[in-house]
């Protein structure tokens, strides 16, 4: 046998006879790294243990402290596992495929008899038994042939189908679990053993088609969530008990914010509380873009086209747009117009008027910019995914010399936007050329470069996105972790090169000859409607008094109180705050209950001491008790909490 040298993460090189596999390097490192070993990294290749290293080769071992690879695992196994488990409690139910998922997995099964609860449960339980055997997990490449008469026999259709799916040239592995067997790329733990027992739980079953056209069958779908150990576990299903208290479409109901109902799927209705925290958003997004330098435009929901097939986006998108067809007068064809999805080919038009300059350069332009776009009826969510959105989009026209001056720039107007909001701090993640795009390789290259240099010159390594570019240029993507650990993607920065040549955008350049800008696509909140439904969640509802849609409710606890409550209203309400009176024959407590049900930040009781004091009974969303104070001091105090963060000196 040859000799082959593996090169471990750490420099050290060991020889060993080509053939060896992932685990008799693991072992031979050491007994407890033998035993730990769940998988490993081969030339970057995720790999079995158990599968022979045939050449020099770079070699990571993983265990169960490599959090994503321990994870996808984890998470893959159990997949496997659960489908052992259903089949062999109901050996007539058919499996199909079973993927992980982001924090776990889930698998399709066909079977006629819906899954209950407490199917559920017997299927948990099943899987602990299976784990405790400890049965080995073994794998072999098999011809098509041999795959295909396998599943014929073994009456599994949709694994049939799968097998004519695999590319002509591509192994077909087959992977044991003992005695149950499935199709699959892999990797996977060595034993079943290796899964932790009480770190996985089975959490809902749903319809699914299969090969997620309508078209085909209905099978049913069961979610299971795993970790790399009980606590973990716990943590997350915490997580979740916190995140549905703090739904944006449950506390849409009880604050009365906003609605959607079947007319108009993916449409808002916003009542006026929750249209108080959109203009209020707007308003400061607009202060705050005024002070950038930012110029504020206005652009056509509907334009022909002829305009989106020049941008590129009526090859590219058109399946996420809404078409419009017009007969118009005298003309012998139907007009072919679209809502626009986005901004950005109506601001070159705005760009286009008049000659520019590059004295005119860097040009900001902004628009709150009402967008359309056509997202499944499955894949809508409340106000975080819908098909009518306003972005606070943004572009900015500069030189290439000016990409790394805006990019830094662009980062502070963010960070500063962000805090200002509640977020202390956020990713920023790398998307480069996805594989539908418009523009030369070679300008992809320079676009990829100068959006990365300039990132790396703002003081920021961002994470590696393959693939996630928009059609026409790289992406930076700001990603924001709430108050319970969760990640959303809001914020975007693009270099584009593309765009201004296909729309035919120039500039004078100091030489007097004509240049063509580059267009850098920017948004800070992303959609309104989605950022609202972010900080609603990450407030749980209890917005910020200067954020609040409802800030401050005087409530009266006798009628004697009912002519200085209106009074003290008017005084508030001067002071810019917003304000409003209960006065119904209620009982205090009974008004307190619900107005905190409603999150509203602040309640001031008055009776009959306080009409003869002057004074009020402060009471703070969530604090048990109330303070007394004088109206004067009460009206101080709230002017300055009310006041929009970028006025306060």
């Amino acid at each position: 046998m040859s000799q082959i040298t593996i090169t471990l993460p750490d420099g050290a090189q060991r020889s060993y006879e080509a053939g060896i596999t992932g685990g008799e390097v693991a072992s031979d490192i050491s007994k407890s790294l033998g035993k730990a070993a769940l998988a490993c990294t081969v030339n970057g290749e995720f790999r079995d243990l158990s599968r022979p290293i045939e050449a020099d080769a770079d070699l990571a071992i993983h265990t169960l402290k490599d959090e994503p690879q321990a994870l996808e695992l984890i998470r893959h196994d159990c997949a496997h596992i659960m489908a052992r488990a259903v089949q062999e409690i109901w050996p007539d139910v058919k499996v199909t495929i079973g993927p992980v998922i982001e924090n776990g997995w889930y698998y399709d099964f066909d079977r006629e008899e819906p899954f209950s609860a407490e199917d559920l449960e017997v299927i948990e339980k099943k899987m602990r038994d299976i784990i405790a055997l400890r049965d080995p997990v073994r794998t072999e490449i098999w011809d098509r042939a041999r795959a295909v008469a396998h599943y014929e026999a073994s009456g599994e259709p949709f694994k049939v189908e799968l097998v004519g799916m695999i590319p002509e040239g591509e192994a077909i592995r087959m992977y044991w679990h003992g005695d149950w067997q499935d199709l699959c790329r892999g990797p996977h733990l060595a034993h079943t053993g290796q899964v932790p027992a009480d770190a996985f739980k089975l959490m809902r079953v749903s319809g699914a088609y299969w090969r997620g056209d309508a078209k085909n069958k209905q099978l049913q779908r069961i979610y299971g969530t795993a970790w790399r150990n009980k606590q973990e576990l716990k943590a997350y299903l915490t997580m979740l008990e916190e995140a549905a208290k703090r739904d944006h479409r449950k506390l849409g109901r009880e604050m009365d914010l906003f609605h959607m109902q079947e007319e108009a799927p993916g449409q808002i209705f916003w009542h006026p509380n929750g249209w108080n925290i959109y203009t209020t958003l707007q308003d400061y997004m607009r202060r705050r873009q005024r002070a950038g330098g930012y110029v504020e435009v206005n652009t056509p929901q509907v334009v022909d086209r002829k305009l989106w097939e020049a941008s590129g986006h009526w090859e590219k998108y058109q399946e996420n747009m809404f078409i419009v067809e017009v007969d118009e007068e005298h003309a012998r064809e139907k007009a072919i117009n679209a809502l626009k999805p986005m901004n950005c080919p109506c601001h070159v038009q705005i760009f286009n008027q008049g000659m520019k300059s590059y004295r005119d350069l860097p040009l900001r332009m902004a628009e709150f910019g009402s967008c359309n776009r056509y997202e499944p009826s499955g894949a809508l969510h409340g106000i975080m995914r819908v098909r009518g959105f306003t972005q606070d989009d943004g572009h900015i026209f500069c030189r290439e010399d000016q990409i790394e001056a805006e990019t830094a720039e662009f980062i502070s107007f963010l960070s500063k936007t962000y805090q200002d909001l509640g977020f202390e701090g956020f990713k920023v993640k790398f998307s480069d050329r996805p594989e539908v795009r418009a523009g030369s390789d070679e300008v992809w290259d320079k676009a990829e470069a100068a959006l990365l240099s300039a990132t790396r010159a703002a003081g920021i390594e961002p994470e590696l996105n393959p693939g996630e570019g928009a059609f026409y240029g790289p992406k930076l993507e700001f990603v924001l972790t709430d108050a319970i650990g969760r990640d959303w993607q809001c914020g975007t920065h693009q270099v584009d090169f593309v765009l201004p040549e296909r729309l035919d955008a120039s500039y004078i350049g100091q030489d007097g000859e004509p240049h063509r800008p580059v267009m850098l696509h920017r948004a800070t909140l992303g959609s309104f409607e989605r950022f609202i439904g972010i900080l609603i969640e990450n407030h749980a509802g209890k917005f910020p008094l200067w954020l609040a849609p409802r800030q401050v409710v005087v409530a009266t606890i006798v009628s004697d109180a009912d002519a200085f409550a209106a009074d003290i209203v008017a005084q508030l309400r001067a002071a810019g705050i917003r304000a409003e009176t209960d006065s119904r024959n209620e009982k205090i407590n009974y008004k307190v209950r619900e107005h905190s049900v409603g999150k509203v930040p602040v309640i001031l009781a008055v009776g009959r001491q306080e009409v003869e004091d002057g004074t009020v009974s402060m009471r703070r969303l969530g604090e048990k008790h109330s303070k007394v104070i004088t109206v004067a001091e009460a009206v101080a105090i709230l002017r300055e909490e009310a006041t929009p963060v970028d006025l306060r000196h």
